[in-house]
Formats: structure tokens, C-alpha cells, sequence
């Protein structure tokens, strides 16, 4: 009798174990889902900004026109071209900031005032976003998660190319 029910104790313990680590990988995975969805928001609103500022005085008319395409390119690319969407509206606003033009209006100076807030938060976003997909890969490359298959048929995350330039 005493060794079924140490039996069952190390069943019910293996159990208990397999599930809270299977909802801890489930709460990563949902942290990882989040900070992607909080960091689209930001980088759709530098999109949409970058507009603004293009048809703006802040831009002559060749840097409007380069910054028009990258902000439509940003905004509609799908998952596989994101990342060089991305980096390329980057790149188009930090020419058009790098050009040194002066700044008269208060709506230019409210835009860029906002470009820069939007840079802060998409800096801590992607810092953010970085940090839940790195703890995610790390619990899922453990033996137990593998072995009992606790990822499901969860996506493995990963991290964009973009989120490494320097915006």
C-alpha cells in the first residue's frame, strides 16, 4: 500500500509539474504576443507620422517622396519584407532628421517633438519584445518542454532584423 501511494504522490507530482510549466511557457507566449502587438502599434504610428511630416514643409521634395514610399512600404508589408520595410523607413527619417533643416511652425516642431517620443517608446518596445522572445527560446529549448511536447503547436518566436538598427 505504501509504495502505490508514493506512486501515486510521484505521478500526481509529475502532473502538477508538466502542467504549471506548461502554463508558464503559455503566459511567455502570450508576454511574447503582446509586446509584438504593442511594438506594431508604434512602428504603424512612426508610419503614419513619417506621413505627416512628408507632407510637411520639414522635407523638400525629393525627401518627401523617398519618405512617402518608405512609409507606405512600412505599413503595407507582410511579415516576410517587415523587416527591410522597416529599416528602410528608418533610414528615410534618419536622412530627412540628419539634413539639419531648421524648423519654423509649431505643427513641425509638434511632429518631430512626437517622432522622437515614438523613437523612445519603439526603443523600449523592442527592448521589450527582444526580452520575451529571448526567455521564451530559452524555456523551450529545455529538455522537459521538448520531450513532452509542452509548446503545442506554438510557432518557436523569433526576432526581426530590424529590431537591431538604431532608429
Amino acid at each position: 500500500m505504501e509504495k502505490f501511494l508514493s506512486i501515486a504522490l510521484v505521478v500526481i507530482f509529475v502532473i502538477w509539474y508538466l502542467s504549471y510549466s506548461a502554463t508558464r511557457l503559455d503566459r511567455l507566449h502570450h508576454r511574447v504576443e503582446t509586446s509584438w502587438a504593442n511594438l506594431d502599434g508604434l512602428l504603424q504610428r512612426r508610419a503614419a507620422v513619417a506621413l505627416e511630416i512628408a507632407k510637411s514643409d520639414i522635407a523638400d521634395p525629393a525627401s518627401a517622396l523617398l519618405l512617402t514610399a518608405a512609409a507606405h512600404q512600412a505599413r503595407d508589408a507582410q511579415m516576410q519584407t517587415r523587416s527591410q520595410a522597416e529599416s528602410g523607413l528608418s533610414g528615410a527619417l534618419g536622412l530627412l532628421l540628419n539634413d539639419g533643416h531648421l524648423v519654423d511652425g509649431s505643427i513641425e516642431k509638434d511632429l518631430l517633438r512626437e517622432l522622437s517620443e515614438l523613437t523612445d517608446k519603439i526603443r523600449v518596445a523592442i527592448a521589450m519584445h527582444v526580452d520575451a522572445v529571448t526567455r521564451t527560446q530559452m524555456v523551450r529549448k529545455k529538455p522537459v518542454f521538448r520531450i513532452f511536447r509542452l509548446a503545442g503547436s506554438a510557432p518557436l518566436p523569433v526576432t526581426y532584423e530590424f529590431e537591431a538598427d538604431v532608429l
